[in-house]
Parts: C-alpha cells; sequence; structure tokens
C-alpha cells in the first residue's frame, strides 16, 4: 500500500516534471539564439559598445579626433572649442580625449604642425624650376591651391597662436614658407647686381602679401585662383622689375 502510494505520488510528479520541460522551453528555443533571429532564422546584430560608439583601433581614433579637432578649431576658433564638444561630436568620452592629446593644446598643436607641413610641402614641391617669374607663379598657385583644398587648415593657421610658442603661428608660417622663396630672390639680385643680403627681407614681403591676398579671397573667391595668381606676381615681378638699388625716401622723415 505504502509501496503503491510512493509510486503513484513519483509518477505523478514525474509527469509534471517532465511536462515543464518541454512546455516552458518551447519559447526560449523560438526566441533568437546567437546567430538566429525571431522570425526567419536573420542573424541578430553583433554587439556595439556601449553608448553605440563603433569599435575603433587606437590609431583610428587618434586620427578621427584630430579630424573632428581640425574642423570645430576651424568653426570656432582655438577659445571658442572645447573638449566636450571634440569628445561628444566623436563619441567618446573627455578621457579619450585627454588619453591621446593631453588636452586641448596638445591637440591643437598637432593639427597646427600637419597644416603647417602640408602648406610648405605643397610649396617646395611646387618650386620645380624655370625662369624667376615662373617660379614666382609657382609659389603663388601653391598658396592658392592650399587654400582653395584646405580652407579649414587655413582658418587655423590664420589666426593667432593661443599659449606662448615660437611655432604655430602665422608669422611663422610666413617666415618659414619665405625661407623656401629667398634661394630664388637672391639668385635675382645677384644677377641684377643688388645686396643679396636684403633677399630674405624681400622674400617676407612678398610671401606676406601674397598670404594675406590669400586670407582676402578665402572670403570672396572672387576673382578665380588663376587671376589672384597672375595679378599677384604682376605686381611682385613688376615692382621687382623696378627696385632702386639705393631705395631713398621722398619724404622729410629720416627715422
Amino acid at each position: 500500500m505504502n509501496g503503491s502510494s510512493a509510486d503513484s505520488t513519483g509518477g505523478h510528479q514525474s509527469t509534471r516534471t517532465d511536462a515543464a520541460p518541454d512546455a516552458a522551453p518551447a519559447r526560449p528555443r523560438t526566441a533568437a539564439p546567437a546567430g538566429g533571429g525571431a522570425s526567419g532564422g536573420t542573424p541578430a546584430p553583433a554587439p556595439r559598445r556601449r553608448g553605440g560608439r563603433v569599435r575603433m583601433t587606437g590609431k583610428q581614433r587618434r586620427e578621427q579626433l584630430l579630424e573632428i579637432g581640425r574642423t570645430v578649431f576651424a568653426e570656432r576658433g582655438y577659445d571658442g572649442t572645447s573638449v566636450e564638444e571634440i569628445a561628444e561630436r566623436a563619441g567618446v568620452s573627455k578621457p579619450v580625449v585627454y588619453e591621446h592629446f593631453g588636452g586641448k593644446e596638445g591637440l591643437y598643436a598637432v593639427v597646427v604642425d600637419r597644416e603647417m607641413q602640408l602648406l610648405l610641402d605643397m610649396v617646395t614641391g611646387a618650386l620645380t624650376g624655370g625662369h624667376s617669374r615662373e617660379l614666382l607663379e609657382q609659389a603663388a598657385f601653391a598658396l592658392m591651391d592650399y587654400i582653395d583644398t584646405s580652407t579649414d587648415g587655413f582658418r587655423i593657421l590664420v589666426r593667432d597662436s593661443p599659449v606662448a610658442q615660437s611655432t604655430g603661428t602665422f608669422a611663422s608660417l610666413i617666415s618659414d614658407i619665405a625661407t623656401q622663396v629667398e634661394d630664388i630672390l637672391g639668385l635675382e639680385f645677384k644677377s641684377r647686381g643688388f645686396d643679396a643680403r636684403l633677399a630674405p627681407m624681400y622674400s617676407q614681403m612678398l610671401v606676406g602679401m601674397v598670404a594675406l591676398t590669400g586670407q582676402w579671397w578665402l572670403e570672396v573667391r572672387k576673382p578665380d585662383k588663376a587671376q589672384v595668381a597672375a595679378h599677384l606676381v604682376n605686381l611682385a615681378w613688376h615692382g621687382l622689375e623696378g627696385l632702386e638699388r639705393h631705395p631713398r625716401l621722398v619724404g622729410g622723415r629720416k627715422d
């Protein structure tokens, strides 16, 4: 009697216990396990990092931050740019920006260095030789090309540097480019019997004229690039042609 009762109870419990695994897991099995979907077996999307950020390598993240920083610096200037905005546009937290660049100053310095190197490379690469006037045309076109193709970069370079440093300012940029032109003027001065020691000063004048004209053209974009270059060279070349060996002031001031 007791054994029959035990068997009956055990059998009844066994029946309920077996039924539960068959019925209850039926839903989870039709839900989306790894690699399957709730409808038609569509693969589930690959997991993303928290906040929807796409995983990047350190190098990729650094380049992304540089591009975003370049854009924001061009739009707002150094003082108007914040690490918070750069981080927000990149979809990262502020510590990520500090990890890569140490702060806004470090990011700005890298952006400026890159732009200066790009412009110097374009000017140097453009000076391929020929008559002195043609070299001046090449230098003028190089700067106009840079302004045209790297507008954000030029906007950054023509702003004053926010920190005390000897590089990364518009003045130092002009000086670096003028060095490339100095040799051209030096040879031209020697051939005309002028004091070649004055070539560095004249190169600063010429490059400054081109750079400031480019800064003006950046906003108006008229006339077209080729016309601007032609007029720049016209003024520079014919000014050089008419140089006096010993220029004198015509006014009364002597110092």
